[in-house]
């Protein structure tokens, strides 16, 4: 025996005109973070619902101010543009459906120096006479855009102003670029810096020089792009450069952060000076047979190593290397220094690694690795090192021999935060570390300030910090 089951079908087609019918969203703000004029932003999305019992029908979805503001909008696969004149009409939303909403945004120049707040309203207009708005806004700045920069002749670039870089800085051979204190340059995500000739920065400790990606807007609520790595493509001198110096320079974000290209172990090549580089996903440093001077400065979480010397002659006092690398588990060690590579032999005349920390997650940061056919010369003194103890007095002396079960002093508990959820990081010491007040002074000035320009006291403090910067929050 067949049953036979009758449904009623409910009529989809009837829509409400009772003015208590009324849409829900997902959002009833969208905001687009803080941008930069003229630069297109992501696209944001919301939903709009209907949980009323009744169809609902919008007799128009336009934005309230036309095309003043920049923001573009589709609803339900129909785009807000000109040609309708930045409305929709006759928006059906049947009950229990819903309708998705893009938007973007590209600011028009706001005239001002700092982000000035933007914003317009969607407003829907139901055809029972209600209306409902959903707020779109941003904080638009103003920047200026270069694109495909070479710089050919000496050039100094001094300003508070943003500027953005697509396709890449290119320095010639012959010229020399200088970047101001306080001065921010912001890269797009092809865009490097390919030095050829000279490049200086000359930060202060009040007013570092940044090179960061150009993304100012949020991948969540809680996460800004700029705290995520391969953001653009970073520094690398070439051959032919020498004599560059990096001072009070925060370098973040980038795919590598340095790299030094192979070139006469008879001159500088690069004097990096209390500096930072952080959340690469590449290198943080990695230099081939060339001359290098590392003073307070603080190389942490790369993919690859945070510093990575291949030959040549490399001196680092009060260092930070803190491998701390929090999206792969693969990530390479916090220092890593060889005489060949790839089947390369390069003589490495020097290493000194003094009054300096070198830590991470892992037992073992630290990769020596010696072709005997060249010179490989090393020494670490008066350092704490998350590496199994040497007996060697000669290269290792008054070390601090880090132990990777020690939860309570080592590894991250050396530094006052790793928030690895927020990839908020600070490598200032916590007092409870093991580097405090276990350096040397060094000769030539070098104990005097730590990287923030806080005066080191007669037992200055291992690493970029001293302890005392605790109390500038």
């Amino acid at each position: 025996m067949m049953a036979v089951v009758y449904t009623a079908c409910q009529d989809d087609d009837s829509f409400s005109t009772s003015p208590s019918s009324l849409l829900t969203f997902s959002a009833d703000t969208i905001r687009l973070d803080t941008i930069f004029s003229r630069v297109p932003t992501a696209t944001k999305t919301f939903w709009v619902y209907n949980y009323s019992g009744d169809g609902i029908r919008c007799a128009s979805v336009r934005l309230e101010r036309g095309n003043q503001t920049g923001f573009r909008v589709n609803v339900d696969g129909v785009y807000l543009g000109p040609s309708t004149g930045y409305q929709v009409n006759g928006v059906e939303v049947r009950n229990k459906d819903s309708v998705r909403v893009f938007v973007e945004l590209t600011s028009p120049q706001m005239l001002a120096d700092s982000p000035t707040r933007i914003e317009d309203n969607l407003v829907f207009s139901l055809e029972n006479g209600r209306q409902q708005k959903v707020n779109l806004n941003a904080f638009a700045w103003d920047a200026d855009l270069l694109h495909d920069v070479v710089i050919d002749r000496d050039t100094t670039i001094q300003t508070d102003r943003p500027i953005v870089i697509y396709g890449g800085l290119k320095i010639d051979s012959t010229a020399t670029l200088t970047i101001g204190a306080g001065t921010t340059l912001y890269f797009h995500a092809d865009a490097g810096i390919d030095v050829y000739g000279r490049f200086i920065c000359e930060g202060t400790a009040e007013r570092n020089v940044v090179l960061r990606g150009d993304r100012i807007d949020h991948m969540f609520d809680y996460l800004p792009y700029d705290r995520v790595s391969g953001q653009w493509q970073g520094v690398r001198f070439h051959e032919s450069s020498y004599e560059n110096s990096l001072n009070f320079t925060d370098i973040h974000s980038a795919m590598n952060g340095i790299v030094c290209d192979s070139a006469s172990v008879g001159r500088l090549k690069l004097s990096l000076y209390n500096s930072v580089v952080h959340n690469c996903q590449g290198y943080g440093l990695l230099t081939t047979n060339a001359v290098l001077d590392i003073f307070n400065t603080q190389l942490s979480n790369t993919l690859n190593d945070c510093l990575a010397i291949y030959g040549g002659g490399v001196m680092l006092r009060h260092c930070t290397l803190a491998q701390f690398y929090p999206f792969d588990a693969r990530r390479g060690v916090a220092l890593r220094f060889a005489n060949n590579r790839d089947g390369h032999v390069w003589p490495l005349h020097q290493m000194d690694v003094l009054n300096s920390i070198v830590t991470g997650y892992a037992d073992d940061v630290i990769m020596g690795e010696a072709d005997t056919t060249v010179a490989y010369t090393y020494r670490f003194d008066h350092c704490l090192l998350r590496t199994p103890a040497l007996e060697d007095t000669v290269q290792v002396r008054d070390i601090i021999w880090e132990d990777p079960k020690d939860t309570v002093a080592g590894g991250e508990k050396n530094f006052r935060l790793i928030d690895t959820r927020n990839l908020r990081y600070d490598f200032r010491l916590d007092t409870v570390s093991r580097a405090v007040n276990a350096g040397v002074r060094l000769s030539g000035g070098y104990s005097d300030y730590d990287r923030l320009g806080v005066r080191r006291d007669e037992e200055p403090d291992l690493g970029a910090y001293e302890s005392a910067s605790l109390m500038d929050n």
